[in-house]
């Protein structure tokens, strides 16, 4: 049956019947009125209507809504416009939107179409769609999912695995399919910004120990191991993206809130769906590995043709993973711009193939097992604007026990600094921010508990407790503060009992002044700091708490913040064209 209920199952494309709404310049799902029922549910009626006898026993429709279905009553020619009801004025003029807004109105994402859909009738098209979902347990490695008033972490995936027609050919087709490319997409909490982290295959890590879901339901603790390659943490001996996951989080400390994962059939239908992306290349590519041969230019690339882009390496930069990560990155930006172009945020026909072919080509987290689910985090997303996405990898250099360079390891001096960006929600793009008066009013409150004057250090009286760091950073450093600083007056007052995200110093408005001085030692922000009471230490004289949280690094290690990327982390923004070399 068609969306009719003509039973014409091939001649109508369901994206024919979206028309668009030239007063709203929204697209609206279009059903013929004297068309016959159709067997898809209606809005639902206060009272059973005769025409559905063969409805659910117990669902009920309510009246079709003035303006919408139901033609007014007609005015006779030549008669007086009729008065509004009382109470009700007549509508305004409806504004017609921008072609901005209105491609504005669809970077919710795919998900966010359908579900606009079903509202018009297209229930059994989004039952479909739930049908093509796959989703595995998180197996408790994430944070339970993303929430709309919080930053969103969410592991992007791509595996080796060979399933698929075609795909046999490429490289080992018995893959068990290793964590082959994946990227941290982190977006911030005002959604004005995002950095999508690439985590090198061969970069050499601790996969801890993984509790998996197995089918009978049962759970079974897959070994961890020390110092293997990164791409191991998935399929090696049963390993599920809950342990890819869990690499991620002792890697980087961030806990992602939900994964997804994709395999090679991903690139092809995704790319085939938006019609092709363009990419571009600064030399001649003959890759007879990847099996991608083009020429120098421009080129709009789907299927073989885009998988064959994203898996060359020997033929750019330096020939190894990293390289390949590059041109992976550059392929990205091109389909971020591809789907958030008016070609295709305004073609129904492309954002129903797209609906279909991520849902196919995608395996989830059990968070996002829905369309409903799927279009809230679409809505999420949707709100970023590409020049503001960066891409960027892992600082990493060679690993310096080999002889013979094939694998990496992280680069100390600069890697913990990207973590700590991201952990502390920074952006690695200039990005204007809109505070608003009770924001700014806030940020101008902690920036004034910094300013005036600093008693000396030897003056500062404070307790430290452990609250999230760990085991044994109270007493380092307590060891810091006294014989590097002197900040002789402090004690270790041992486990604060709670677990805290950000160290925090509370203190008595009397003690501002040994605030402000501790605050400078350590490098704490207005934020961190906490007006509040003292309380009494071992001595009976009244203290300061400095209370170290999960953001404690080390002994005199600052709690300052990095503001921008360490020189020569390498970075690309999304809405830039690059060409590959």
């Amino acid at each position: 049956m068609d969306a009719q209920g003509r039973g014409q199952a091939g001649d109508i494309d369901p994206a024919d019947q979206w028309v668009l709404n030239p007063h709203t310049g929204e697209y609206e799902l279009r059903l013929t009125p004297s068309a016959p029922q159709s067997g898809v549910p209606g809005p639902r009626r206060s009272t059973p209507s005769p025409a559905r006898t063969g409805s659910p026993a117990g669902r009920t429709t309510a009246p079709p809504a003035p303006g919408r279905d139901v033609p007014p009553p007609r005015r006779r020619r030549g008669a007086p416009p009729e008065e509004p009801l009382p109470g009700r004025r007549g509508r305004r003029p409806v504004k017609k939107k921008s072609n901005a807004k209105k491609a504005l109105l669809w970077t919710g994402g795919t998900m966010a179409f359908v579900l606009i859909a079903a509202a018009g009738g297209g229930y059994l098209y989004i039952r479909h769609l739930n049908g093509n979902i796959t989703s595995v347990s998180d197996d408790g490695a994430s944070t339970g999912g993303f929430q709309t008033d919080k930053a969103i972490n969410i592991l992007l995936i791509g595996t080796d695995k060979r399933t698929g027609a075609g795909n046999e050919s490429y490289g080992d087709k018995n893959s068990v399919g290793h964590a082959d490319t994946t990227i941290l997409l982190h977006v911030s909490k005002d959604r004005t910004n995002a950095t999508a982290l690439s985590i090198p295959r061969d970069l050499i890590v601790d996969v801890p120990d993984c509790p998996t879901t197995q089918e009978d339901g049962s759970t079974k603790v897959i070994q961890g191991s020390d110092g293997v390659r990164f791409n191991t943490s998935l399929g090696q001996g049963g390993r599920t993206p809950s342990c890819t996951v869990r690499t991620v989080t002792e890697l980087t400390g961030i806990q992602a809130d939900n994964f997804m994962v994709a395999d090679f059939n991903a690139v092809k239908t995704l790319t085939t769906a938006v019609g092709g992306v363009e990419i571009c290349l600064g030399k001649d590519i003959d890759d007879k590995d990847s099996k991608l041969k083009l020429s120098k230019g421009k080129h709009t690339i789907s299927g073989e043709d885009a998988l064959a882009f994203v898996r060359t390496r020997h033929s750019v930069g330096f020939g190894g993973d990293l390289s390949r990560i590059g041109l992976q990155q550059q392929f990205l930006s091109a389909l971020m711009r591809k789907l958030k172009s008016n070609d295709t945020l305004t073609s129904p026909t492309k954002m129903l193939k797209l609906a279909e072919a991520g849902t196919k080509a995608l395996t989830v987290d059990s968070q996002l097992d829905s369309i409903s689910k799927l279009k809230d985090l679409g809505l999420e997303l949707g709100k970023l604007n590409v020049k503001n996405l960066t891409f960027t990898t892992v600082p990493v250099v060679d690993n310096p026990a080999e002889k013979v360079k094939a694998t990496v390891v992280l680069n100390d001096a600069t890697a913990p600094t990207v973590f700590d960006m991201i952990k502390n929600d920074v952006s690695f793009t200039e990005v204007k921010k809109k505070a608003g008066a009770s924001k700014s009013a806030e940020a101008a409150e902690e920036a004034a508990r910094l300013k005036g004057t600093k008693s000396a250090a030897s003056a500062v009286r404070v307790r430290i407790l452990n609250g999230g760091a760990q085991g044994g950073s109270a007493q380092a450093e307590l060891e810091y503060l006294q014989n590097e600083e002197g900040v002789l007056k402090s004690e270790n007052a041992g486990n604060a009992g709670t677990s805290l995200a950000r160290t925090t110093l509370e203190y008595d408005p009397d003690q501002a002044d040994q605030a402000r001085r501790l605050a400078d030692i350590l490098g704490l922000s207005g934020a961190q700091l906490k007006p509040g009471k003292s309380v009494t230490n071992s001595q009976g004289l009244p203290t300061m708490t400095l209370t170290l949280g999960k953001d404690f690094k080390g002994a005199g290690v600052s709690f300052t913040a990095a503001t921008k990327a360490p020189e020569g982390v390498q970075q690309s923004t999304a809405d830039k064209v690059e060409c590959a070399k």
